[in-house]
């Protein structure tokens, strides 16, 4: 069963509006709600009196023995077929475990692109047993706060490298990267553009260092200029294909690091009046439906999305029951999806 949105919260203040009352930070005031020894007398009294005064409802830690039935996933988006298949995943692992899922989209960050904490008080008001956390960008203060009251949380494909000791799920990015390209070069192809994601992104970051160490590995001169960054977002991923087509000496074949900015690859590429793959070929990344949708049919590299948030949810469900994960990393396997936007180049 799943239910999304999320369940309201008791009228009160946040801790942040304590902190503010008392003149202290927020780091502080949760010291004190704690019962940290680490905080002088004066600055527990101001802030005990404005817990009082404001009517702060201390929320209870984690406490396994009482857990419920019940565990959040935070997507970053419901919009998209990946978000789809993440949450057929940790659906079907929840069904099998007797847990239900409560969903909710982008509650990280607030409007503003700042760290949010509203999502907090409503995790530990709604008394879910763990979280799952696909590709969300947790500050360290959540990092914090998760760990501070023992709630059991996976990150499922994290953005950034995550904390020492924090339990992750994502694919071999790295493999799928060389995979994608021993398939070009296998082609025939030795000019090969990349249209890449975030440079300081984890997935994004080993799929272009696959692809460079396949490169070397087939003694092919790696050109600088032809990885061109488009932070995942498909209109700059249009740019940076014209870009590549703009060059002295353009590519034969193009590795995109996702299959939306893929489509939009094609775009850029028909816009000139190229066709795939007859004038150039083009890898995806993700193997998600629209791949199989769009004509040509799209070769890519398919990434376990389902199987990655089940993954999660068991190793959760692990977590929840004491257990800890030998290994804080898992990594499923990348393969080959071969369609028909690949072909030798043209003479």
């Amino acid at each position: 069963m799943v239910r999304t949105g999320s369940a309201s919260v008791a009228a009160g203040p946040t801790l942040a509006v304590v902190a503010r009352e008392a003149g202290v930070s927020v780091p502080t005031a949760s010291k004190v709600v704690n019962g940290r020894e680490d905080v002088a007398p004066e600055t527990r009294r101001r802030v005990t009196e404005a817990l009082d005064r404001l009517g702060y409802v201390r929320r209870p830690r984690f406490d396994a023995a009482k857990a419920s039935g019940m565990v959040d996933l935070v997507v970053h988006s419901l919009e998209t077929s990946w978000s789809g298949a993440v949450l057929h995943g940790v659906e079907a692992a929840a069904h099998d475990a007797g847990l239900e899922v409560v969903v909710s989209a982008g509650l990280t960050r607030n409007r503003a692109g700042r760290p949010d904490r509203g999502w907090m008080d409503k995790l530990t008001a709604r008394g879910s047993s763990g979280v799952l956390f696909n590709l969300a960008e947790l500050t360290s203060s959540q990092y914090g706060w998760l760990d501070q009251h023992r709630i059991p949380y996976v990150l499922i494909d994290p953005v950034l490298e995550p904390p020492p000791g924090v339990v992750s799920v994502g694919a071999a990015n790295w493999q799928g990267g060389v995979t994608a390209t021993e398939h070009l070069l296998a082609l025939g192809h030795e000019r090969i553009g990349v249209v890449a994601g975030h440079q300081r992104k984890m997935c994004s970051s080993a799929r272009v260092a696959g692809y460079r160490s396949a490169l070397a590995a087939a003694g092919i001169r790696q050109r600088p200029e032809y990885v061109r960054h488009a932070g995942f977002d498909e209109s700059a991923a249009h740019r940076r294909t014209l870009e590549l087509l703009d060059l002295p000496e353009p590519p034969t074949a193009v590795f995109v690091c996702s299959d939306h900015m893929a489509l939009r690859v094609y775009e850029a590429l028909a816009e000139r009046g190229l066709r795939v793959p007859d004038d150039i070929s083009v890898v995806g990344f993700d193997d998600l439906p629209e791949a199989r949708w769009t004509t040509p049919a799209l070769t890519t590299v398919r990434q376990p999305l389902s199987e990655m948030a089940a993954t999660a949810l068991r190793l959760l469900v692990r977590m929840m029951e004491g257990d800890r994960p030998e290994s804080t990393r898992t990594e499923l396997s990348t393969r080959l999806v071969q369609r028909a936007s690949t072909a030798p180049p043209r003479d």
